[in-house]
């Protein structure tokens, strides 16, 4: 027996992941800002149906999360971390901190300025960013508790500071410091404010 085509009654089956389908609303949370960008420019920009999107994501913080998602896998900061316990030299872990925190930042600094964006404009985006952040905290504290040794008592929040996205912001975007100048910095600050 034949499937029932999809009717008024009957929405379209949800559509798999495609990264094809976000680039598009990427670039335009990105440009336009999140709260200016509509499914209807997303539509246009990606050359796909306004039902599609809807269909495939729902709505607009549904797309954020995908393209988070994207960003996370392509900038592979996950294997990094993990990688860089392996190593026994504590500078060693460190500046391998600071590359897969710069990889991070360098793949995805418009994705962490678009959920900024969507937080100061919407309560659950905010408290979904909250839980990111936490998230990432709660892995930091993990990164921190494997040198054989004990940290500084306010490791976290000097490596928290370190990192900020305001710190990469004024330095690689507004200062120009080329990405590898930026690095070596950072693992140069971490290794002299945490390391005994």
């Amino acid at each position: 027996m034949d499937p029932q085509p999809p009717t008024a009654k009957t929405p379209p089956a949800r559509l798999p992941p495609d990264p094809r389908r976000v680039r598009p609303a990427r670039v335009l949370f990105a440009e336009q800002g999140y709260v200016a960008t509509t499914i209807a420019a997303i539509s246009a920009a990606a050359e796909i149906p306004a039902q599609t999107i809807y269909s495939a994501f729902g709505n607009k913080p549904a797309i954020l999360r995908e393209i988070a998602r994207i960003w996370i896998a392509e900038a592979d900061t996950r294997r990094l971390a993990q990688e860089s316990l392996t190593l026994t030299d504590p500078a060693d872990r460190l500046r391998a901190a600071a590359h897969w925190q710069t990889r991070q930042f360098e793949t995805g600094i418009d994705v962490i300025q678009i959920y900024q964006e969507a937080a100061r404009a919407d309560a659950r985006m905010a408290d979904e960013m909250h839980r990111i952040w936490a998230a990432r905290e709660g892995e930091l504290k993990v990164f921190l508790k494997s040198f054989s040794f004990a940290m500084p008592a306010r490791a976290l929040d000097i490596f928290l500071a370190c990192t900020a996205t305001e710190v990469y912001h004024l330095l690689v975007i507004d200062r120009h410091w080329p990405i590898k100048d930026y690095e070596t910095w950072l693992g140069d600050t971490l290794v002299s404010q945490l390391l005994p």
